[in-house]
């Protein structure tokens, strides 16, 4: 038998059947959802025993034990659900590149890792941890990364669902892809589940096209459904431009936490600093120097200066055939050709929207 037996019959050919395996009578409409999971059944109930078993002891087991079947299968498939989602382990060491003076870490520690860490004791005083959560800020502020750090120091699985990855298979399918992978998140342990670019599936509908808008509406409908799971599960969207968004998501209600991730302070740029300067061979650095370089940049063009340092490094050697330190005449060499990515306009529009939309 296979698991995916797809040859439904009639809704009342359902209820005939059922009946006629198990005494028992249902409704049309409800025999037609009963029977798939019947034969799934059937199908797990023989995989676990190693031989196959009737059809009349699956439908009579799967009738008296829904609740506990239904938990079983799910308990069983999970392995496979975290393959197929991309699930990916991270390191605890990601929280500790975030400086503890950017705003955001001592936000989410407060309001999303004690609760989630310190059960009894929220329990106790009645906290609630969120289960969904949107971060917004322009572009290479570390929203990817504070999601990332989040799963590592929960020691929860981290799974990535881009926009691209749902509309593999056309725009069309989008919505059903969506739900398909939802309902796959409802059944794992523990996981946060990050949607980047959200602004491409849950844009507002009042200009939206028919397609645009179902799959709005579709994310509306899977939100509440995700926040009524019993389990561990973090569902955290990123987006650039929080202005796009559907209304009614930002309204209290859909998401827990709406947290801004703007740019880095002097103590939160030498931070990332002193992580990167640990990976390359270097000799006389004046940090202060360089953190007053790299003012306005963002965490990813810190990153992508290290690269160019890096590269530059092996290169010099390379030619020179003797050992090369990086110092800081060579990020002074190298910043003066990164332009920042935060501009005086950038920085203007993050704050008036983190005074509109910000919610913790």
């Amino acid at each position: 038998m296979n698991e995916n037996n797809t040859d439904t019959p009639s809704p009342e050919a359902c209820a005939g059947e059922i009946f006629e395996l198990s005494g028992s009578k249902f409704a049309p409409d409800v025999a037609a959802e009963l029977w798939p999971k019947i034969l799934r059944h059937k199908w797990f109930m023989s995989e676990k025993l190693g031989r196959d078993i009737g059809l009349r002891t699956a439908c009579i087991d799967f009738i008296e034990n829904m609740d506990q079947v239904h938990k079983e299968f799910m308990a069983y498939r999970q392995p496979d659900f975290l393959a197929e989602m991309g699930a990916q382990t991270v390191s605890r060491e990601i929280w500790d590149t975030i400086s503890d003076s950017q705003p955001p870490k001592q936000l989410v520690e407060r309001r999303i890792i004690l609760p989630l860490t310190e059960e009894k004791l929220a329990r106790k005083h009645g906290v609630v941890p969120p289960k969904t959560i949107i971060f917004f800020g322009p572009p290479g502020t570390g929203k990817t990364h504070f999601v990332k750090a989040i799963a590592g120091v929960l020691s929860w699985w981290y799974i990535e669902i881009a926009p691209s990855m749902l509309m593999a298979d056309g725009a069309d399918k989008l919505g059903a892809n969506l739900r398909n992978v939802m309902e796959k998140a409802r059944q794992l342990e523990k996981a946060v589940i990050f949607i980047d670019e959200f602004e491409e599936i849950a844009a507002s509908r009042d200009m939206a096209t028919r397609i645009d808008k179902s799959i709005t509406n579709e994310f509306l409908k899977q939100v509440p459904l995700l926040k009524n799971q019993g389990n561990k599960i973090l569902l955290v969207c990123a987006t650039n431009y929080i202005r796009q968004l559907d209304s009614a998501l930002l309204r209290p209600g859909r998401f827990d936490c709406i947290i801004p991730v703007g740019g880095l302070d002097d103590e939160g740029r030498k931070t990332i600093l002193r992580h990167y300067l640990s990976r390359l061979n270097t000799g006389d650095i004046n940090i202060d120097q360089i953190t007053a370089l790299t003012d306005r940049f963002t965490p990813a063009d810190i990153e992508y200066m290290f690269q160019k340092v890096a590269q530059l490094a092996f290169e010099l050697e390379y030619r020179g055939k003797q050992d090369y330190k990086v110092t800081t005449e060579t990020f002074i060499e190298v910043v003066a050709q990164i332009p920042p990515s935060l501009t005086d306009e950038i920085i203007e529009e993050f704050r008036q929207d983190s005074a509109t939309y910000s919610r913790a």
